[in-house]
């Protein structure tokens, strides 16, 4: 007995001074690491600054050499800004990669064997390195096509996409690492996926610190929606917390990453609302992506149509949440076919009637006639959107009108040139005046027919489309929901062309789109590649039939369009996951196995009980060092009264407007505008549920969401009587 002890202690201290003995070599390996990126960040440095110095002294050379001569001065700093500018763009990005790594070099690596190829070791880290006249990488991007290794499932015998073909390898190990400012602070060897230790350590994390410790986390279900090929449009429906805004930002760094050339400066993300927008804006910036456009689809129409007499985002969920019966109908038909049909059939009516096309007539003579300009209309030009047609064969008109007017200007000169021709040297002394007077005065009569002429085009002027979508519109207040329509019409009559090229759209919070939306973002943008991620039970905005999000393949027939549907969510503890888990009818969330705090339910009749209730949990919260808190209420209403109940109790903000801020702190916020975002502890303000059938679903998904914000803690309070 005493020797089998024995034996175990033995193993065991074996096994302990294994460890020791292999933490110490990495230990060694990192300092050797972090000092080979110490040189390069030097090596960057000094190439940065003698591309200034070339830079300013190329200018100084240039000024000097053509003080005379502006137009070639500008000439030679436009082609220095186009190449040094470029040069120095790439130095500095470089630089600020380096630097971000050098305090955390790498977070994975990877064991594996290849055929011919013997075993290899590779680092995996946020960014990749290569130092200068060597060909081995020291560290591995994420985002290389080898770096999938990592990500994919069990050890043992795996393949990667190469650029050209499928690599077959053999993984034979995996290890973790984490590391916080130059230091080894642990390490994991893993052999199925991302491990435990490390994937609760980050969900345990505070809310502000997760949105950065995202990649040494990625699960492989996320890491094969990631690296989709960028030819296809992948729609993610995925329950809160499974990660979908993670996804559709790495999938961004992915892409620009192995298609740089194509896709710089040319992607687009569009996210609910500009409180999730602030919030999620330094993420690519993390992953040393910059010049990606980030706005909401209410910014990208404004921009286009130029209007701002639309209802506010926090007034039309207000109505939303209110159920007007009239507003909702009008939600539920613009999110239809139907309605779609219908700005069809107004297109078409305005192109047989807008324009009343009559012959072109100057000085009583026909120049084109209405047959002439039906078939510019209706057969020569009939693809082009009816405006546009309009304008062009206004261009012709005119050039018409102009051929006609010089024409006669010719034969008045002409018949001026033959009088005075065949007049005698006595005659023309004293006839020349009258007839250069009377010459003048047929020309004038010509530009006075000319200036009529133009006026009498006043029908072949284009309309206003905002105008006319009103009119059509039956001068309904516009709200969110005719952005897409008015985008639609105005495509259709005009043909929209957005200022910048795209070549990659992303959606967020897509499952409260409706097709028209789906739709012109990509007739505007012409893209068929497109990430677009949601979650059908966070629907809140009502609607019949399907949902748009999950009939993209009808909608966008040109798109190569693949679902995928995501169940476990990583974000909140068991016991809130379970609570959340009531308000679905469909299948429920599978949460990762972290426990927690239970989630509480009271109920509270009057304010100073409240108050009470209030001050304790912020102690609470304090003292388990939470930064992210919310107090989340249904709507605006209650979101300002409360506010205004508990703001001296402790240093509270609210968000009550779609371009507040949102960074850390207490916070109290209506339920539409915490859509997207997570808080370490939460909140939830209720009141007792009135309403039957739809009314009820409603109520079940606005509570799920309210409930899904949670990471760590969940506080359910029902209120009355205040």
């Amino acid at each position: 007995m005493n020797n089998n002890k024995y034996d175990m202690d033995a193993s065991l201290i074996e096994v302990e001074l294994k460890k020791q003995l292999e933490f110490n070599i990495e230990e060694e390996k990192l300092k050797v690491d972090i000092e080979i990126i110490s040189e390069e960040i030097l090596k960057y440095i000094e190439k940065r600054k003698e591309i200034t110095k070339y830079i300013l002294e190329y200018r100084k050379k240039v000024i000097e050499d053509y003080r005379d001569d502006e137009d070639m001065v500008i000439e030679y700093f436009d082609h220095e800004i186009y190449v040094k500018e470029e040069a120095f763009k790439t130095i500095d990005r470089r630089l600020k990669e380096l630097t971000q790594l050098k305090s955390s070099p790498y977070f994975g690596r990877i064991d594996f064997s290849e055929e011919d190829f013997g075993i290899n070791k590779m680092y995996i880290g946020r960014f990749g390195v290569t130092p200068e006249n060597t060909f081995e990488p020291l560290i591995v991007d994420w985002r290389a096509p080898i770096a999938s290794l990592f990500y994919t499932g069990a050890l043992g015998e795996t393949f990667y996409e190469a650029p050209k073909e499928k690599m077959l390898v053999n993984i034979l190990a995996k290890r973790q690492y984490i590391i916080k400012k130059e230091k080894l602070m642990g390490m994991f060897d893993s052999a199925l996926d991302i491990k435990d230790e490390i994937l609760q350590m980050v969900l345990s994390s505070n809310a502000s610190e997760k949105l950065k410790d995202i990649i040494m986390t990625i699960q492989k279900e996320q890491d094969d929606l990631i690296r989709q090929p960028r030819t296809k449009t992948i729609v993610v429906d995925g329950v809160a917390g499974s990660g979908k805004t993670t996804i559709a930002l790495h999938r961004v760094a992915y892409l620009l990453y192995n298609y740089r050339k194509i896709l710089q400066d040319k992607v687009l993300i569009l996210g609910p609302n500009n409180v999730f927008m602030e919030y999620i804006s330094q993420v690519l910036p993390s992953l040393g992506e910059s010049g990606v456009k980030q706005t909401t689809f209410r910014d990208f129409a404004f921009d286009i149509l130029e209007i701002e007499e639309v209802m506010s985002l926090k007034e039309y969920m207000e109505k939303v949440l209110s159920g007007e019966s009239e507003f909702t109908e009008d939600i539920i038909y613009k999110n239809s076919i139907e309605y779609k049909n219908f700005l069809d059939e107004s297109v078409e009516k305005l192109d047989s009637e807008y324009f009343k096309i009559e012959d072109l007539l100057f000085m009583n003579e026909v120049i084109l006639s209405k047959e002439d300009i039906m078939e510019m209309f209706y057969n020569y030009y009939k693809t082009m959107p009816l405006f546009r047609r309009s304008k062009k064969i206004k261009r012709i008109i005119y050039s018409k009108i102009s051929d006609a007017r010089d024409e006669k200007i010719r034969l008045i000169q002409k018949e001026y040139e033959k009088t005075v021709s065949l007049l005698s040297e006595e005659e023309q002394s004293f006839k020349v005046n009258d007839l250069e007077f009377n010459r003048k005065l047929k020309i004038r009569e010509v530009i006075r027919e000319i200036i009529k002429l133009k006026r009498n085009l006043a029908w072949l002027e284009n309309g206003n489309c905002v105008d006319l979508y009103n009119k059509i519109n039956g001068y309904k207040r516009l709200t969110e929901n005719d952005l897409g329509g008015i985008l639609y019409f105005k495509n259709k009559l005009e043909g929209i062309k957005v200022s910048e090229q795209i070549k990659h759209v992303v959606i967020d919070e897509a499952q409260d789109y409706n097709q028209l939306q789906f739709l012109v973002i990509k007739e505007l943008t012409r893209c068929t590649s497109l990430t677009i991620v949601g979650d059908s039970n966070q629907r809140i905005i009502p609607y019949q039939g399907r949902l748009p999000m999950h009939d993209l393949k009808n909608i966008l027939p040109q798109c190569n369009v693949q679902e995928f549907k995501l169940n476990t969510s990583y974000r909140s503890t068991v016991e809130i996951m379970e609570y959340a888990n009531k308000y679905l009818s469909t299948e429920p969330i599978v949460p990762i196995v972290r426990s927690g705090e239970a989630v509480t339910e009271k109920s509270i009749s009057d304010t100073d009980e409240f108050k009470s209730y209030m001050v304790q949990k912020i102690e609470d919260f304090k003292s388990n060092a939470y930064e992210n808190i919310a107090i989340i209420c249904k709507d605006i209403n209650e979101t300002e009264k409360i506010f205004k109940l508990i703001k001296d109790i402790a240093k509270i903000k609210i968000i009550n407007n779609e371009n507040a801020v949102y960074h850390s702190g207490i916070v109290v916020i209506p339920s539409y505008f915490a859509k997207g975002l997570e808080f370490d502890a939460v909140i939830m303000l209720l009141e007792a549920s009135s309403g039957t059938g739809d009314e009820y679903k409603q109520e079940d998904k606005l509570r799920y969401v309210m409930a899904t914000r949670a990471l760590h803690e969940l506080h359910v309070v029902q209120k009355s009587s205040f």
